[in-house]
C-alpha cells in the first residue's frame, strides 16, 4: 500500500481537491487547490495535467522535483515544506506566483531570480545555504526567511523591498549587507556572532530588532541605533552586555521610545530613572546638590551666622550675575564692587581648575584640588556646586559670611547651573543675565584670550540658546536682562540697574530737584519731610504702592491678629527676649473668649512690644514682592576708637556660648 502511495495517481488527487472551478463554458471543471500534505509522495508528474492549479501544497513528503509546477502558469502559493529537495526553483516561473514554502529541504546554493518578479513571500529555513544572492531583480519581495541556514555573508538584496527579514540561527557576524533595506520593519538576527549594529543606523522604519544569544558586549553599540525612532522593540537576550552592571537603565536611556526590551515591557519610571541618571535635567542636578550641600551642613556644629537675620523683614541681600562662559560676568562683579564699595563686596567662589593667566588666588577663586575640593564639601562649606567644564567649582558659606560681617551685601558670579541651586537655598539673591547677542563679536572676543580650544568656543556659544530659552520660557527666572555685546555699555547699564536697586537714582533726582528749587519751596520740602518720622523700613519695593496692595493678598482683622500673636514671640524668642514659644502658647491658652474678641475689634491692644523690639510688619515673606539692594545701612562695620578689637560675630558669640 505504502509503494502505491508514492507515485501520485488523479484519482488521489481528485479526493483532495480542496476547490473546484468551473470554465466559461459549463462544460469542464478545473482544479484551483489541491493539498496533499503527509502522504509520502516521491513522484508528482501527474500535477503536470493540472495547468489551472493556484494552490498547491505538498508539504511533508518526499519530493526531489519540480518540473511539473513548470505547466502551472497560474500557481499563486507553492508550499513544498519537509521535502527532499535540492535544485531551487527547478521548474519554469509561473507569471502570478507569490507564496513559496522551501523549508526543510535540503537546498544548497541560491540562483537567479530574475523572472520571479511576482514573489512576495519566500521561505527558505532549515536548510544548507551559505549566502545569500540572486534576489536583486525580485521588485515585490517584502517577506524573506532563511532562518537556520549556513549563511555568513549577505548581498544582492539592496534593490528589494523587504519589510520581514528572518536571519535566525546563521553565522553571520556582523550586519553588512543590510544597510540600504530602508524599508525594513522587522528583522530577526538572533542566534548569530554579530558583535557590532554599525549596519543598521540609516534603516529608519525598523520596528523590531532581535538580538538574542549573539556576541555584543558593548552598550555603546546602542548608539547605532539611537535615531531609529520608529523602533520600539529590542531583545538583546543572551547577549555578554547584560552582565554590564545598570544594563537595562543604560539601554533605555539611549533608545527612549523603546516600549519592550528584552520581551519585558519599558515602564515609564524605567525612562525617568535613566534620565535622571545618565543626563539628568538641570534642575534635577541642582535639587541633587541642594539635597547633598544641605545634608552635609547638617552634620556640622550649626551657628546663627551673620547672613540668618540681618533685618526682621527681608533676607541678607545678594547680587549674582550669570551669563555664558567668557561674557565678562567676573570683570564685571569686580568693577561694581570697586564702583560701590559702599554696598558691596565680592564672594570668592573656589575652583579645582588651574588659574589662568592673570588669575590670582584668594582674589578670582580659591584653587584647591580636586582632593580638598571634595573634604570641603564633605565638611558642609558650601552652599552651591556645580561641575562645568570637566572642573569644580563652589559658592562656600564662609565666602559669603566674609561679607556679610563687614555690614556689606554680596556679589558673585556663576554659570545657570549654580544659579538653579542657589535659587533652592534660603538666599534670595537677585539674578542678572549677562547674554552675548552678535555670535561672531562674542566668539572674537573668545578667540582673542587666547584660553579657550574651538571646542570650548563652540560649547559656549551653544549654551546662549540655552540662557535665551531660560530667559523666555521661564518668566521672571532673571531680575534683569543685560547685552554684554560691548563691555563698556554692558557695564554702563549694570550700574544704572544697580543704583535702581540701591535707590540712588531717585536720590540724585532728590537732591538735583532740591539744588533747583527756590529757598523758600527747598524749605517748605525739608519741614514736610521732617515732619514724617522716619518709619520706612530698611527695604523698598520695585512696585508702587497700589500694586503692592493688590499683589500682597487680602487679610481680614482676625488673621492679621492672628499672624502678630504667632510671629511676635518667635522674633522674641530668636533675638533673645522671650522665654521661647511653649511658654508663650500656654500662657496665652489661658486667655478668655471675651478679651480676643475685643482685641481684634481694637478696644485693647493686641500686646504691647518690648523694648528694643521692631514693630512687626504687615508684610509676610510670600507676597511677591522684592526687597530693594541693601536692606541693611550702607557701610562697612569698622570697630570704634576706643575698642582694641572687632566686635565678634553672632555665629561667634553663639559658638562660645554653646561651649
Amino acid at each position: 500500500m505504502a509503494e502505491r502511495d508514492v507515485v501520485l495517481g488523479a484519482g488521489l488527487v481528485s479526493s483532495c481537491v480542496a476547490r473546484l472551478g468551473r470554465f466559461d463554458t459549463g462544460l469542464q471543471h478545473p482544479y484551483y487547490h489541491v493539498a496533499l500534505p503527509g502522504r509520502k509522495l516521491r513522484d508528482i508528474s501527474v500535477l503536470c495535467n493540472y495547468v489551472h492549479l493556484q494552490k498547491l501544497e505538498l508539504s511533508n513528503n518526499r519530493i526531489t522535483d519540480l518540473s511539473c509546477v513548470s505547466h502551472m502558469p497560474f500557481l499563486v502559493i507553492l508550499d513544498v515544506s519537509h521535502n527532499e529537495i535540492s535544485d531551487f526553483f527547478g521548474f519554469e516561473p509561473p507569471k502570478n506566483l507569490k507564496e513559496v514554502n522551501f523549508s526543510h529541504n535540503i537546498l544548497t546554493q541560491m540562483k537567479d531570480m530574475s523572472g520571479y518578479e511576482a514573489l512576495v513571500k519566500l521561505d527558505l529555513d532549515h536548510n544548507r545555504l551559505k549566502q545569500i544572492h540572486g534576489l536583486d531583480k525580485c521588485c515585490n519581495l517584502t517577506h524573506l526567511s532563511v532562518a537556520h541556514n549556513s549563511i555568513v555573508s549577505i548581498c544582492s538584496l539592496d534593490n528589494v523591498p523587504l519589510k520581514d527579514l528572518n536571519l535566525r540561527g546563521n553565522q553571520l557576524k556582523n550586519t553588512e549587507g543590510l544597510e540600504n533595506l530602508k524599508r525594513l520593519q522587522t528583522l530577526d538576527l538572533s542566534m548569530n556572532r554579530i558583535t557590532s549594529l554599525g549596519g543598521l543606523n540609516n534603516l529608519h522604519q525598523l520596528g523590531s530588532i532581535n538580538l538574542e544569544r549573539n556576541q555584543i558586549c558593548e552598550i555603546e553599540e546602542c548608539k547605532h541605533i539611537h535615531n531609529l525612532l520608529l523602533l520600539r522593540e529590542l531583545n538583546l537576550l543572551g547577549n555578554p552586555v547584560q552582565e554590564q552592571s545598570e544594563y537595562r537603565l543604560s539601554v533605555v536611556f539611549l533608545l527612549q521610545h523603546l516600549t519592550m526590551l528584552d520581551q519585558e515591557k519599558v515602564t515609564v519610571q524605567e525612562k525617568v530613572l535613566s534620565i535622571n541618571k545618565y543626563d539628568p535635567p538641570m534642575d534635577v542636578v541642582a535639587a541633587r546638590d541642594h539635597m547633598t550641600q544641605l545634608m552635609y551642613q547638617l552634620m556640622q556644629p550649626q551657628l546663627l551666622y551673620d547672613t540668618t537675620l540681618p533685618s526682621d523683614n527681608a533676607p541678607y541681600p545678594m547680587l549674582v550675575l550669570t551669563g555664558p562662559q567668557g561674557c565678562g560676568k567676573r570683570e564685571m562683579v569686580h568693577r561694581l564692587c570697586e564702583d560701590f564699595e559702599e554696598y558691596f563686596a565680592y564672594g570668592i567662589s573656589h575652583t579645582s581648575r588651574e588659574p589662568y593667566f592673570g588669575e590670582e588666588n584668594g582674589s578670582d577663586y580659591h584653587f584647591v584640588s580636586e582632593e580638598d575640593f571634595e573634604l570641603l564639601v564633605q565638611r558642609g562649606a558650601f552652599l552651591q556646586t556645580v561641575q562645568y567644564g570637566g572642573h569644580k567649582y563652589g559658592l562656600s558659606r564662609e565666602a559669603v559670611e566674609e561679607v556679610a560681617r563687614e555690614g556689606l551685601a554680596c556679589c558673585v558670579q556663576m554659570e545657570l547651573e549654580g544659579v538653579l541651586s542657589l535659587k533652592k537655598s534660603i538666599f534670595e539673591p537677585r539674578y542678572i543675565l549677562l547674554i552675548p547677542t552678535l555670535v561672531d563679536n562674542y566668539k572674537s572676543i573668545l578667540r582673542s584670550r587666547k584660553l579657550y580650544t574651538d571646542a570650548q568656543i563652540e560649547a559656549a556659544v551653544s549654551r546662549i540658546e540655552l540662557y535665551d530659552n531660560f530667559n523666555r520660557e521661564r518668566h521672571s527666572f532673571f531680575d534683569n536682562v543685560i547685552r554684554c555685546d560691548y563691555w563698556d555699555r554692558a557695564y554702563q547699564m549694570l550700574e544704572r540697574v544697580v543704583k535702581k536697586y540701591l535707590l540712588l537714582e531717585d536720590q540724585e533726582e532728590g537732591e538735583a530737584n532740591k539744588r533747583e528749587k527756590p529757598p523758600t519751596e527747598q524749605l517748605r520740602s525739608d519741614s514736610s519731610t521732617l515732619s514724617h518720622p522716619a518709619t520706612e523700613p530698611l527695604y523698598k519695593n520695585d512696585c508702587s504702592q497700589t500694586q503692592q496692595q493688590q499683589l500682597a493678598p487680602h487679610k481680614t482683622p482676625t488673621e492679621l491678629a492672628s499672624i502678630r500673636r504667632r510671629e511676635q514671640p518667635l522674633r522674641e524668642a530668636v533675638m533673645g527676649k522671650s522665654p521661647g514659644v511653649y511658654s508663650w502658647l500656654i500662657t496665652s491658652s489661658d486667655e478668655s473668649p471675651g478679651q480676643s474678641v475685643d482685641t481684634i475689634k481694637g478696644d485693647k491692644q493686641l500686646q504691647q512690644t518690648p523694648a528694643g523690639i521692631t514693630p512687626l510688619s504687615d508684610r509676610r515673606p510670600g507676597c511677591n514682592v522684592k526687597p530693594v539692594l541693601p536692606p541693611i545701612p550702607p557701610g562697612r562695620k569698622t570697630p570704634q576708637a576706643n575698642s582694641p578689637l572687632p566686635s565678634p560675630s553672632r555665629s561667634h558669640v553663639l559658638a562660645s556660648a554653646q561651649a
